[in-house]
């Protein structure tokens, strides 16, 4: 733990720190000494609280909660939380919950922006419940983008599952069934993608699918031309679009105006046989629909790495369906995402001492 000055001024739109305060930043996830001490480095000037003795072991790599058996004693709680009270930024949520995001804005009137270690962290920021004048004071970043390319690779793993017919391999070779008719299965190249939601992850799913030879169209929030997408609509305009797809990758987060966006009556608009792939967020899918579109052959596999309610129900028929691939939503972690989500905030620290707007900030209205 170092403890040194730096100077800045604040602003609603661009959060900087008063001209007169010392930059403080307090670690609230799990992260290796050796991330810290890049982030000591780069701002040299700031005071960087850092106690591991304070934050959850973490289980295995990139695990942001820690081992939820961890307890802080009384006395390494206040410390844990008198960090907090003393910052200007945070790394990490809180607890990593919108409970302890919510309680370090509202004890701290000096906190003025708070990095994420989820690509989806709107969710928490809404369920934190704060007001309109805590949400321009604090700006959140997310980690959107650091996962982009885990999420892509499993989402082509599941576009090309469905293509050559693994889970129907699966079956046979459970059964020691060696099938005496050949079924020739649809190539990659030629084959039309639809994803919804053409952001980073959507765009490193474009790219990847493109390197197969597939074709490539989507929504996004506005119908703005991409290069390398056939087509850009927003989510409305999703129907047409899913009449001539072979494969639909959803990116979506979950949101008010995305819950339940692929219902029945758009699984309806999918040309026959299509492959689903879920990484964005369950919520965005109704079950029940999904379910009878792979009953009905809509759906002919879908591979999910999200679900409405997580962790997945037993109850759920989702975990025994013979064209199901469940996924426990892990499909974003990687090796390198501690040093990628370290560097992505020494990135925007630099431009939060200087008054620069943050990238990746989420929507105080979308939450996303």
């Amino acid at each position: 733990m170092t403890e040194s000055p730096t100077s800045s001024s604040s602003s609603s739109a661009s959060p900087q720190v008063p001209s007169s305060s010392p930059l403080t930043i307090a670690i609230c996830a799990p992260l290796e000494a050796e991330f810290v001490e890049q982030i000591q480095r780069s701002a040299p000037e700031a005071t960087v609280l850092y106690d591991p003795a304070l934050l959850p072991p973490e289980r295995f790599p990139a695990d942001h909660s820690g081992d939820p058996a961890f307890q802080r004693t009384p006395e390494q709680e206040e410390q844990y939380w008198a960090n907090i009270r003393q910052a200007d930024a945070l790394y990490g949520l809180p607890n990593e919950s919108a409970a302890g995001l919510a309680r370090a804005v509202r004890e701290n009137p000096k906190l003025r922006w708070v990095h994420a270690m989820a690509a989806g962290a709107g969710g928490s920021v809404r369920a934190a419940e704060l007001s309109p004048e805590e949400l321009a004071r604090v700006t959140v970043t997310t980690s959107a983008g650091v996962h982009a390319l885990p999420l892509a690779e499993f989402a082509l793993m599941g576009i090309l599952n469905g293509l050559k017919r693994v889970a129907d391999l699966q079956i046979d070779q459970k059964n020691k069934h060696w099938p005496t008719l050949r079924v020739p299965t649809p190539l990659a190249s030629g084959s039309h993608l639809v994803i919804s939601g053409l952001g980073e992850i959507g765009m490193e799913t474009a790219r990847l699918a493109k390197a197969l030879g597939m074709s490539v169209s989507g929504s996004k929030r506005a119908a703005v031309e991409l290069e390398g997408i056939e087509e850009v609509v927003t989510n409305d305009g999703l129907g047409p679009l899913l009449a001539n797809a072979d494969a639909v990758v959803n990116t979506l987060p979950g949101t008010p105006y995305t819950e339940h966006l692929f219902n029945a009556e758009l699984f309806a608009t999918l040309k026959p046989g299509a492959i689903f792939v879920n990484v964005g967020r369950g919520t965005v899918v109704d079950e029940e629909a999904l379910l009878a579109a792979l009953e009905d052959g809509t759906v002919s596999y879908a591979c999910l790495d999200v679900f409405e309610q997580e962790p997945l129900p037993e109850s759920s028929p989702l975990w025994e369906h013979p064209r199901v691939l469940v996924s426990p939503h892990t499909s974003a972690l990687s090796l390198a995402e501690n040093r990628l989500i370290a560097e992505r905030f020494i990135s925007n620290l630099a431009k939060f001492q200087v008054g620069e707007p943050l990238p990746h900030t989420v929507d105080p209205v979308y939450f996303y």
